[in-house]
């Protein structure tokens, strides 16, 4: 058994990450899971939240706005439909971007469609605000 995971994140538009890791912890619809090398096989869906690598002493934290995963015995797969480093991730326009959804969010109650898309951008949003204030305080 290896001592190390073979990882890779993509998004529609590119490849966020692809490396070999140490473990990683996960936001699922089942709670936050870390996997460590030797995890048994699973799939499950990402639900907006932060992802974190541990590489050695390094850790590379990313926002997710959902997606899927799937664990296998010596490799992770995340289809994510939006993910962003922390370093990529401009603090002011993701406060702007929540706000403005929420604002809306509160406009358009009567609409269960709209409410909830409104509700996954907040989600989503919260997700990005949530990894770069925790870059910032590392």
């Amino acid at each position: 058994m290896s001592d190390k995971i073979n990882f890779e994140i993509v998004t529609p538009e590119k490849t966020v990450l692809k490396d070999e890791i140490d473990q990683i912890t996960i936001p699922t619809q089942d709670g936050q899971i870390t996997v460590l090398p030797g995890h048994i096989p699973l799939v499950s869906v990402l639900v907006p939240g932060e992802i974190i690598t541990k590489k050695g002493k390094e850790e590379v934290t990313m926002a997710v706005s959902g997606g899927f995963v799937e664990v296998l015995v010596d490799k992770i797969v995340i289809l994510a439909d939006t993910a962003e480093r922390a370093e990529e991730i401009d603090e002011k326009r993701a406060e702007e971007a929540r706000k403005r959804a929420e604002e809306l969010r509160k406009k358009k109650s009567g609409d269960a469609r709209e409410f909830a898309a409104l509700s996954a951008q907040i989600e989503k949003e919260l997700a990005r605000l949530k990894v770069v204030r925790r870059r910032k305080r590392l």
